[in-house]
């Protein structure tokens, strides 16, 4: 399991005083109310910040982080993840997991033979989608509905799943 999780992604500077604007890339934005720290993933490195404030724009959350306080101390950190500790994450509820612990899951038929590996989720309005890399039908697209999507175990890395009709 991941031990840390991604909140968001910084899209680009907010005026000139340090704020960010910050695409969320978890289900409930407004739970950047309740963060107090972040790690910037900067590729070499994790940057701890504390937050400052919190705002809301059309899709996006704009962000102060303490200590920031110029447009130049952050600009380059454009496109770069915002991180959260597990145990800073939200919790979930029944049959809801953690996107980043589902990657790289084993996919069988629910008559136990082996189907491929769970390789993204596409987030769509209306359910997830499942992307699964199928070792004989290549990429096969599989909604995230109780009819096709029988069990998930996180401890074992094991998803077993119903082929509906037209799905292949």
């Amino acid at each position: 399991m991941e031990k840390q999780l991604q909140v968001g992604v910084i899209s680009s500077t907010h005026g000139i005083r340090g704020e960010v604007k910050v695409f969320p890339t978890t289900d409930d934005p407004a739970r950047f109310k309740q963060l107090k720290r972040v790690y910037l993933e900067t590729g070499r490195e994790q940057i701890p910040l504390e937050i400052q404030g919190v705002k809301f724009f059309k899709q996006f959350v704009i962000v102060k982080f303490k200590g920031i306080d110029n447009i130049n101390d952050i600009e380059r950190y454009k496109g770069k993840s915002l991180m959260v500790d597990r145990e800073d994450a939200v919790d979930l509820s029944e049959d809801e997991y953690y996107i980043a612990d589902m990657i790289g899951m084993e996919v069988y038929l629910e008559e136990g033979s082996f189907f491929g590996s769970l390789k993204e989720v596409m987030e769509t309005g209306a359910n997830d989608v499942y992307i699964v890399d199928s070792t004989e039908h290549g990429e096969v697209l599989l909604p995230a509905i109780k009819d096709c999507i029988l069990e998930i175990n996180i401890e074992e890395n094991r998803m077993i799943v119903h082929l509906m009709e037209g799905l292949i």
